[in-house]
């Protein structure tokens, strides 16, 4: 038997067929084995603890989801009071004073022209 990849998660339709297997196994009352592992009291705890993990990654996730979506929040609101800050210093300043270089804003006066290109006539 190759070795298991435990790194990958299995697909679900797997685990609804060992649930269904498991549930089939209840039926059997006659089942018997010495392999410990294969006993249904161990198949019932694993069970539980696959549920009981499941359960808590589904909980973190949706915390997960929250904490992000609160932070992209964060620094959209942080994002945009950066910008009503950057109108305010144009406007109390003017758009070629040192304190709008000081925020990251380009002087108008060192703004390049833009170069008018010539049309060449076609003969």
């Amino acid at each position: 038997m190759p070795a298991q990849d435990k790194t990958r998660r299995l697909p679900s339709q797997l685990i609804s067929q060992d649930i269904t297997s498991l549930h089939g196994l209840q039926t059997i009352s006659t089942y018997n084995t010495t392999r410990t592992d294969a006993s249904v009291a161990n198949l019932q705890q694993v069970y539980q603890t696959m549920l009981a993990q499941q359960q808590a990654e589904t909980e973190k996730l949706a915390l997960y989801r929250a904490a992000a979506d609160a932070a992209r929040l964060a620094e959209w609101e942080f994002h945009n009071a950066v910008l009503a800050m950057k109108e305010v210093v144009r406007g109390q300043y003017g758009s070629d004073s040192d304190q709008a270089q000081a925020i990251g804003l380009k002087k108008k006066s060192e703004r390049k022209r833009p170069n008018r290109k010539k049309s060449v006539a076609m003969a």
